[in-house]
């Protein structure tokens, strides 16, 4: 796994607050009775089944799988955008998950689904958990009435000596009235490294911006993402404090170019086992 810290980086400071923690689902049993109309509610009331084990959290739970996230689409206030774990039950067991995502756009009056895309496989997990999912609505303008959505997953794991964490970005736009994946597993945040779990290690971590560009290829503006490598070797002084001995930073600039489908992603920043 890549030991790289990642951090999306917008080249306009307004454009921060769009990433930031929303949940816009409101009444979500209603919700996902128009998007699922099989769909049951648990006895609990915390989460709704799926025949014949599919589950869908409706909040975080206990063991910290994601549940439904929902944000209201800024480019078109008068659209949602819904993010549905679908978890397999019975497949998944302690700090193990199986299942897909299910994106939703939904008029927001009616809460009817203009459109809807399957992403498999975006809820297995395994030692490094999903810890979060949220909604990119920064305005990645892709052409003239082409605006795409983010959709941001964190991973990370419980260890001290070795730890990983990481956030991939996937670009989602309507064209021909349905919705496409025009971006796949980009890493846009992460950290990770090796140490001693108390002070001493060898630690990577880098950033990276993206910015629309002017360019046109097939019809989509490409995308500009500068990445910002850094590392650190903290070790105790004389003294026993841990001091941090950073690198000397080094930047590569990437130009993302549509190829009439996607964005192919820079082996340098891809998601490894993307599904």
């Amino acid at each position: 796994m890549r030991i790289l810290f990642l951090a999306l980086g917008l080249v306009a400071a307004a454009l921060w607050p769009a990433w930031a923690m929303a949940d816009d689902c409101g009444d979500a049993a209603a919700l996902l009775r128009q998007a699922y109309p099989k769909v049951q509610k648990s006895a609990d009331g915390g989460s709704f089944t799926l025949e014949p084990h599919t589950s869908i959290a409706l909040a975080d739970p206990q063991d910290g799988t994601p549940g439904l996230v929902c944000k209201v689409w800024p480019a078109h206030n008068d659209l949602l955008l819904v993010a549905v774990p679908l978890v397999d039950s019975a497949k998944s067991s302690d700090g193990e998950h199986f299942g897909d995502i299910e994106l939703l756009v939904v008029d927001r009056k009616t809460l009817q689904v203009r459109q809807r895309l399957l992403q498999p496989g975006l809820m297995n997990d395994d030692a490094i958990a999903i810890r979060g999912i949220e909604f990119d609505t920064g305005r990645y303008g892709l052409a003239p009435g082409v605006t795409a959505f983010g959709l941001r997953i964190d991973m990370a794991n419980h260890s001290q000596p070795n730890p990983f964490n990481e956030t991939d970005l996937r670009l989602y736009a309507i064209a021909g009235n349905a919705l496409h994946a025009v971006l796949d597993g980009l890493v846009v945040a992460g950290y990770g490294g090796e140490g001693d779990a108390n002070c001493a290690g060898s630690f990577h971590s880098s950033r990276v911006s993206l910015a629309m560009s002017p360019t046109i290829h097939r019809g989509y503006h490409d995308i500009i993402a500068v990445e910002r490598k850094d590392t650190d070797e903290p070790a105790p002084d004389k003294d026993g404090e841990c001091q941090s001995h950073p690198g000397k930073s080094a930047s590569r600039t990437y130009r993302l170019r549509y190829d009439g489908s996607r964005y192919p992603v820079p082996a340098a920043l891809k998601v490894l086992d993307t599904p």
